[in-house]
């Protein structure tokens, strides 16, 4: 079965920078496109940045535009989402996820992780 890990959240200020790390332990077969979602209280779950798994082909919600940056090491089978410029808006639960390019347009996500809570303070 595919599992995914994520790792790397915590609690910044306001300003501040994570990296989010997810492992897939095994290949995700019938998905194309890695991607990050997030759930933060009282909000609809969000995709925030995603990356074409056959090439370098990424998406970012206009929310972290300029401010994160998703990439993969296909050798490590990881993904990372660098998090920069942290706002408390930010604040909420990341959850890493396995899908198709189709998938992700319509939020549809094939496999995803347990999460890893980030806390942004003002």
């Amino acid at each position: 079965q595919v599992q995914l890990m994520e790792s790397g959240g915590g609690s910044v200020q306001t300003g501040g920078s994570l990296r989010l790390s997810c492992a897939v332990s095994r290949h995700t077969d019938g998905t194309n496109c890695m991607g990050w979602f997030r759930h933060g209280p009282g909000k609809e779950r969000e995709g925030v940045a995603a990356i074409y798994t056959g090439g370098s082909a990424t998406y970012y919600a206009d929310s972290v535009k300029c401010r994160f940056t998703i990439s993969q090491d296909n050798a490590k089978n990881t993904v990372y989402l660098r998090m920069n410029s942290l706002i408390p808006e930010d604040t909420a639960m990341y959850y890493c996820t396995a899908t198709t390019l189709m998938g992700w347009i319509r939020h549809e996500y094939n496999y995803w992780g347990q999460g890893t809570q980030v806390t942004v303070s003002s």
